[in-house]
């Protein structure tokens, strides 16, 4: 067989992949609830399909309009107009695309003593050579030293049961304060339209956006055991706001002696509350755990199961982990949170391969939220093709009962993910080694079908 057969035969069958993950999560329809339709004119499918599969190509828009074949049958102000529409849900597309493929694909093949958890995260979305960028602002991107740089927050919440992750929502953060804050927002726009309701949620805070999220994902019917994030978002209020939505939270602790618990009747620090317990010795997998009670300025009260682990790098220094399921064994509560690892794989794998931020440079916040949800709706076909090429009970029923569930994430590599991911143990942010990182997004992209990952990698080679 000839080279160029093969391309073509690759070609085909990554288009046929494509057109059958529309065709199964019905994505034309989703993207008419989300009032992404035309009534005349190219279909809002056709030009959404023509961006879902542009990364996969090798060449960037203006390659593929320059190219002789050009296989795109309409003029690119087309594909600007629909990037930059005020009147797109790309927030209800991605719930409602995310939820299907939960509860219509992933759930079923997850047993239903799995824990299954909402992870939330924030990552740098880098505009670092922009000017007239609407809503524009400087960030600190704690992955590089904590240096200022141009762009946005990009608070996520995705759902795992440990071996597939889904992205379900994302809010790209500027910041209330104008001193912060370099461009303001449009103010010509429409204030009866999505997008400036997309421009009001820029300006809240991390944690009410994250509750937000939490709060749509459930009303969208995607459910979870479990809340995982980090210490930037493990304030008691936090934590007290997202258990009365029914959900159990295991989160990373901020070492500061600005936030106190309810220890022994007394109120103490974490790390008052850590030289107070008694350590257990030699090799345990664990310190100490003590039960603690989290209170907010309203008055309501939560207890919890505070988990210190030591980090094995640096035996002087320690990590603590809080869970409000006290039934949780130690091990159970490590292991669990290691699952909040996989959404830095998502992160690494949308700004390596699938192009996030770097596609499109337009200056519209609709068009950077628009190109962003195209980006996770890639992530999401991977994230299905990865469980497939994994999983043999995709097959059919045969081996539904004939097979067992993918084996879950292990307590020791859980602790191992822990201790690496914090090596730094600074506390203040989750910081990781880019060698760990492409450790564990190489392992991904290999087991992904052959079809998908040659083209993964001839877009990686070509950025």
């Amino acid at each position: 067989m000839s080279i160029v057969s093969q391309k073509m035969k690759a070609e085909n069958r990554f288009a046929l992949t494509v057109d059958n993950f529309f065709k199964k999560f019905s994505v034309g329809s989703i993207l008419k609830e989300a009032n992404a339709y035309k009534e005349k004119g190219v279909p809002c499918v056709q030009i959404f399909k023509v961006l879902f599969s542009l990364a996969f190509t090798g060449k960037n828009l203006f390659m593929n309009y320059e190219a002789e074949n050009c296989e795109i049958p309409f003029a690119r102000d087309v594909i600007y107009r629909f990037l930059n529409s005020m009147h797109i849900n790309w927030q209800r597309f991605l719930y409602s695309l995310s939820a299907k493929v939960i509860n219509h694909h992933i759930d079923p093949l997850t047993a239903d003593n799995r824990a299954d958890a909402f992870v939330i995260d924030d990552s740098f979305y880098s505009r670092t050579r922009s000017k007239a960028v609407e809503l524009l602002c400087w960030v600190k991107d704690h992955a590089d030293g904590n240096k200022n740089k141009k762009g946005f927050r990009m608070l996520t919440l995705g759902w795992t049961d440990g071996n597939s992750f889904i992205p379900v929502a994302f809010n790209l953060l500027s910041s209330a304060d104008s001193k912060v804050r370099i461009n303001p927002a449009k103010e010509s726009i429409d204030k009866r339209t999505v997008g400036f309701k997309r421009r009001e949620n820029a300006l809240s805070t991390s944690p009410d956006s994250a509750l937000a999220m939490l709060k749509q994902a459930l009303a969208f019917g995607i459910r979870a055991k479990y809340v995982l994030f980090d210490s930037w978002f493990s304030f008691p209020s936090t934590i007290i706001k997202a258990c009365k939505m029914n959900l159990d939270v295991i989160a990373m602790l901020k070492d500061t002696p600005k936030i106190y618990y309810t220890f022994n009747g007394e109120k103490k620090s974490l790390r008052e509350i850590f030289r107070t317990v008694r350590k257990r010795r030699g090799k345990a997998k664990y310190l100490a755990s003590v039960m603690v009670e989290l209170y907010d300025k309203e008055g309501n009260t939560l207890p919890a199961k505070i988990v210190f682990v030591r980090d094995r790098r640096n035996k002087s220094k320690w990590l603590a982990l809080i869970s409000t399921d006290t039934n949780l064994p130690e091990t159970e509560i490590i292991r669990i949170y290691g699952k909040r690892w996989d959404i830095e794989v998502f992160f690494k794998m949308c700004k390596s391969y699938l192009k996030l931020a770097k596609e499109f440079q337009g200056r519209s916040y609709d068009m950077m939220v628009a190109h962003s949800t195209i980006v996770f709706s890639r992530y999401i076909m991977l994230a299905v093709e990865n469980r497939n090429n994994t999983d043999l009970r995709t097959i059919g029923a045969l081996f539904y009962y004939c097979c067992d569930e993918l084996e879950d994430i292990k307590f020791l590599k859980a602790l191992q993910l822990l201790i690496d991911a914090l090596k730094t143990a600074l506390q203040e942010k989750l910081c990781l080694t880019k060698e760990t990182i492409n450790e564990f997004l190489d392992y991904f992209v290999m087991t992904l079908p052959d079809y998908i990952k040659a083209k993964l990698s001839v877009v990686s080679c070509e950025s």
